[in-house]
């Protein structure tokens, strides 16, 4: 008798951010499996699958995020702890889809004795027992580089581009910062816009201050628009608006992928100039956060398809085409 093995695919998600799992699993038209989460008096957390994952290929969904009762730690551990759970069940393949990976930012020493966590994170999910890392406009393309295992680093400027052409034909993508530029520059090049750079600088030692000098590029009397991976304090974004204001846009949009919002955000957007602050659901945004200059578009559908893709060993950059990320 001859066998034949037969692949599996197993969906799995943490607390962080269920209804983006619950929209993956929808586009992918496979049921979200129960890893029953459960914390111990003392904080302990303890996972327990339903059923049984030996020899499929399971992935893991949660998002490096603090939610209520929760902070993006715990987020983190979570996600630690099922993937122990399914190496030790057995499980063939293991994928953590982390939509926004946490301590991306610190991807390097700026200065002495720093640590260069999100190296150590990779290294956590290497030894819990990962294979494979998908992720969604990782802070840095060198983060890549941090997992052993193959990692597929999508991006969400589909979603962002098809909003952002809807703004008009005169439009000009504006990076917030120096650092941006290749990305403000792909967005260009797809909207086949003009682009323009906010030239910043932050005080030494300050991680949040941040004052905004001035523009290169001709925004004067067009619709502009911030491109960024995150908005977290919203300090960058708000002040690099003020600098495009003085300078004559006649009106000034925010796209990112990742809404952190944290502390004074939500207050710097409602009194900021900015009409529209757009970003993804790789992040949850609690009710308190949700005002009106805020629109959220969904990446499930981008998510889904890599999935769908690593499961049937298929290319993953295909997916985006021209869109693709380095």
């Amino acid at each position: 008798m001859e066998l034949v093995p037969k692949k599996r695919l197993f969906l799995v998600s943490g607390r962080a951010n269920l209804p983006l799992a619950e929209e993956i699993a929808a586009a992918l038209g496979v049921p979200l499996g129960e890893p029953n989460l459960a914390a111990f008096a003392n904080g302990e957390l303890h996972c327990r699958f339903d059923e049984s994952v030996r020899g499929t290929d399971v992935f893991i969904i949660q998002t490096h995020s603090a939610t209520e009762g929760a902070t993006l730690n715990d987020a983190l551990m979570e996600q630690l702890i099922m993937v122990d759970a399914a190496k030790r069940a057995s499980a063939k393949r293991i994928s953590v889809v982390c939509p926004y990976y946490g301590y991306s930012r610190q991807d390097r020493k700026a200065e002495g004795r720093e640590p260069i966590t999100a190296k150590l994170v990779a290294d956590m999910f290497s030894t819990a027992g990962a294979t494979r890392v998908i992720s969604v406009d990782l802070h840095s393309g060198q983060i890549q580089g941090f997992f052993d295992g193959p990692v597929d680093h999508l991006t969400a400027m589909p979603v962002l581009v098809e909003y952002m052409s809807s703004l008009g034909d005169d439009l000009v993508v504006v990076s917030p910062d120096a650092g941006r530029v290749k990305v403000a520059e792909r967005y260009a090049n797809q909207l086949r816009a003009d682009l323009a750079i906010v030239h910043k600088r932050r005080a030494k030692g300050a991680k949040h201050e941040v004052e905004a000098r001035d523009v290169v590029g001709e925004v004067d009397g067009r619709v502009c628009v911030l491109i960024d991976d995150m908005i977290d304090t919203a300090g960058t974004i708000c002040a690099a608006a003020e600098q495009l204001k003085e300078h004559g846009a006649t009106e000034v949009y925010a796209a990112a992928t990742h809404g952190v919002f944290s502390g004074p955000a939500i207050d710097r957007l409602k009194n900021s100039v900015i009409s529209k602050v757009v970003v993804t659901n790789t992040l949850p945004l609690p009710p308190e956060k949700q005002i009106d200059k805020i629109e959220v578009l969904s990446v499930a559908g981008i998510i889904a398809e890599a999935i769908d893709a690593v499961f049937e060993d298929t290319s993953v950059s295909e997916i985006f085409g021209g869109a693709n990320q380095s």
